[in-house]
């Protein structure tokens, strides 16, 4: 029984990374439509997720309306699922076809030369296309910190598809600091997405949207580690493909002080997420963590 099992979740794996290498050949109209109708689906279908996407709404935007609230967890779901599908041709198309899709615009500039660089780049929906953008326009090697998936060929195509373009290293977290510290010295870039939920013996609480949120320390951990500027990168999703916008290096950052560092991320990624409310990975449950004492706000 439990070889029938594997061998049918090879089959439906293979079958569905089958689909998204014949999906990168249609037009990207066609793809977007079919995002579309998948978002649909999974909002009504994907009950437990749906309701962490409302409740981290409820969160950070008590003043919309409940309607408002529903249409914006919708939008979110779409904008995912159009993302995701996205990944058949940022990871399969012909190379021409993904750079006449991914625009990397803004301050350019601060991804040349060998400085120390740490790339802030949050979870919204489009940071597969980033590293594309990137890796397409920079031929700097570049580092990031990657958790295995415990599907393998699922991991063997996500590695793949991401290590497509460019030189993009990937460290296990279980590797520890000192590889990753001493790549970003060497001058390789550091790809971090740190706005994320991993327990209170990792985190430090910290405001987001008003409430004190669990939060990892590391992008001023590892800026100072490295003596290394943190560029954020915005990767945003468009009718006709992603723009990747570079933004100036933070001023004065970090600090000797990683806990005011870490709300000063949070802030910055605040007004990040105004400029595009549905395109930010709401879906996962960033106030999982509560202060001892508050009860679960899901």
């Amino acid at each position: 029984m439990k070889a029938f099992a594997q061998w049918a979740s090879r089959t439906v794996t293979r079958a569905g990374i089958g689909f998204m290498k014949a999906l990168a050949w249609l037009p990207l109209p066609l793809v977007r439509a079919l995002g579309t109708a998948l978002g649909w689906v999974l909002y009504a279908l994907i009950v437990q997720r749906r309701r962490v996407a409302h409740a981290n709404f409820q969160i950070c935007f008590p003043k919309l309306s409940k309607a408002a609230r529903r249409r914006l967890a919708l939008q979110t779901f779409v904008c995912f699922s159009q993302a995701w599908l996205d990944r058949a041709w940022l990871w399969h198309a012909p190379k021409a076809w993904v750079q006449r899709r991914v625009r990397l615009t803004g301050a350019i500039e601060e991804l040349a030369g060998t400085g120390p660089t740490v790339i802030f780049l949050p979870h919204f929906v489009g940071l597969d296309a980033a590293w594309a953008g990137i890796a397409l326009n920079s031929p700097r090697p570049s580092t990031t910190i990657y958790t295995d998936q415990s599907n393998k060929l699922v991991d063997q195509w996500i590695l793949q598809g991401r290590r497509r373009f460019g030189h993009l290293r990937l460290f296990g977290r279980i590797e520890g600091v000192k590889p990753i510290v001493s790549a970003l010295r060497d001058g390789q870039p550091l790809y971090l997405l740190p706005d994320m939920d991993f327990g209170p013996d990792e985190s430090v609480f910290v405001p987001f949207f008003g409430v004190a949120t669990a939060t990892v320390p590391s992008l001023s951990r590892f800026a100072r580690l490295g003596r290394a500027k943190v560029v954020p990168v915005l990767p945003r999703l468009t009718p006709g493909g992603y723009e990747i916008e570079v933004l100036p290096a933070w001023p004065d950052f970090p600090s000797h002080d990683a806990t005011l560092d870490t709300a000063r991320m949070n802030a910055r990624l605040q007004d990040y997420i105004a400029t595009m409310p549905a395109q930010y990975y709401w879906v996962h449950k960033r106030f999982k963590t509560r202060p001892e004492g508050e009860p679960s706000v899901y």
